[in-house]
């Protein structure tokens, strides 16, 4: 099916730019002058093609490509799909975690609020190391379970009791999990767990495979964990933490988060976002963790979260990739530097950020029934660095 292309190009746009990125310009330090500046007519040809292939389907259901580079918009494209017309030969019934009901997916009720799925683990990162800032009494060494109130002890057996909440970040639990097949697939822990009643229990209840913090092994129930122990840590929901701690001090006024059957949120996957807002995320990390000249989040935490912590992430596609604090690093330097860090969700969400280069990339797309030719995860790293490289 054809994409149409529903806003053109706002290169330069004064009034985005200033709402969405100009709002954090105070937010410059002696690094800036070391980073690489390019003139935006180095990428116009490769945004327009880009633009071009997604309008001809090449990358599949795509809804939003942005681009960003030194605080200016070069890049803001919104396409319209037929996701009615997509979904019709699936399952639509009416539920939040049936991800061809056109109510839920990809977009929250027919708002701008567009599903993030796993970049929400991202953003729960981000809430943590914020928690911690402000809670030096807990650290990422702390053990996790613990700080698992109210679940008693039936889940626990020796090596559980080992996890710490670095474990968790990394995603080095040790917990049996597999997330690796099909979401449909009724094997899946990732579908297994949407489908339970209470998430924490559903993943406490699963055996340990490995001692933690030895073996990557991708796992959202880990992120659910998080979730709960920010409730300990801060004695909030952290939906409420966020609302307090990142979204009103970055102006995001406009959000929605699922809850779980028992009054959870939803930290693996939940979160919806306009395509904007997300960018204010990569502007507060770009800019080591401040907004407006007021540290959000430590830089500490920041440099940490979007370091290879684990490196050489396998399997499949993932490999030659590393892992940080629940931010994904697809290229990262022999001394360990990252030189590309990533929010990355189910379906084509990407948050996307090149520190040398002050860039910040985003895409939506729900591409979920079918493998688009080409992916747009791969844009950064095949399309746009190139060109900079070259210039």
């Amino acid at each position: 099916m054809r994409i149409i292309n529903k806003i053109k190009t706002l290169a330069f746009s004064i009034l985005l730019v200033g709402v969405v990125i100009g709002c954090n310009s105070k937010n410059k330090d002696s690094t800036k002058d070391q980073q690489k500046v390019t003139s935006p007519n180095v990428l116009s040809a490769v945004i327009d093609s880009i633009n071009s292939e997604i309008n001809n389907g090449d990358y599949g259901l795509i809804d939003r490509f942005m681009l960003i580079q030194n605080d200016e918009l070069l890049a803001d494209y919104k396409y319209e799909q037929d996701y009615e017309f997509v979904v019709q030969k699936y399952d639509t019934t009416n539920h939040q975690y049936n991800f061809n009901s056109t109510n839920w997916h990809p977009y929250y009720k027919q708002s701008e609020l567009h599903t993030l799925q796993s970049v929400t683990k991202s953003i729960t990162s981000i809430l943590f190391g914020i928690a911690l800032d402000l809670n030096e009494q807990y650290n990422v060494d702390n053990k996790a379970m613990p700080l698992l109130k109210g679940y008693g002890t039936g889940f626990l057996d020796k090596q559980k009791e080992n996890i710490t909440i670095e474990d968790l970040l990394t995603m080095r639990s040790g917990l049996k999990w597999n997330e690796e097949t099909d979401h449909n697939d009724n094997t899946n822990d990732c579908f297994l767990l949407e489908s339970s009643d209470n998430w924490v229990e559903y993943v406490l209840s699963k055996p340990m495979d490995t001692i933690p913090g030895t073996k990557f092994v991708y796992n959202g129930g880990g992120t659910v964990l998080l979730g709960e122990i920010i409730r300990t840590i801060t004695g909030k929901r952290i939906d409420h933490w966020a609302e307090e701690k990142l979204f009103e001090p970055l102006d995001i006024t406009d959000y929605y988060w699922k809850e779980t059957p028992n009054g959870e949120i939803d930290t693996e996957g939940g979160l919806y976002l306009k395509a904007e807002d997300l960018v204010k995320i990569g502007s507060l990390f770009l800019n080591k963790g401040k907004w407006n000249d007021k540290q959000i989040v430590s830089e500490n935490w920041v440099s940490t979260s979007t370091s290879p912590l684990i490196q050489d992430v396998k399997p499949d596609w993932r490999r030659d990739m590393g892992y940080g604090y629940q931010w994904w690093i697809p290229e990262y330097t022999n001394k360990g530097e990252s030189s590309i860090y990533a929010g990355n969700g189910y379906g084509g969400q990407y948050l996307m950020m090149a520190p040398e280069y002050n860039l910040i990339i985003v895409f939506n797309g729900w591409n979920i029934n079918d493998e688009p030719e080409k992916s747009t995860w791969r844009v950064l790293q095949d399309r746009i660095i190139p060109i900079l490289n070259n210039k």
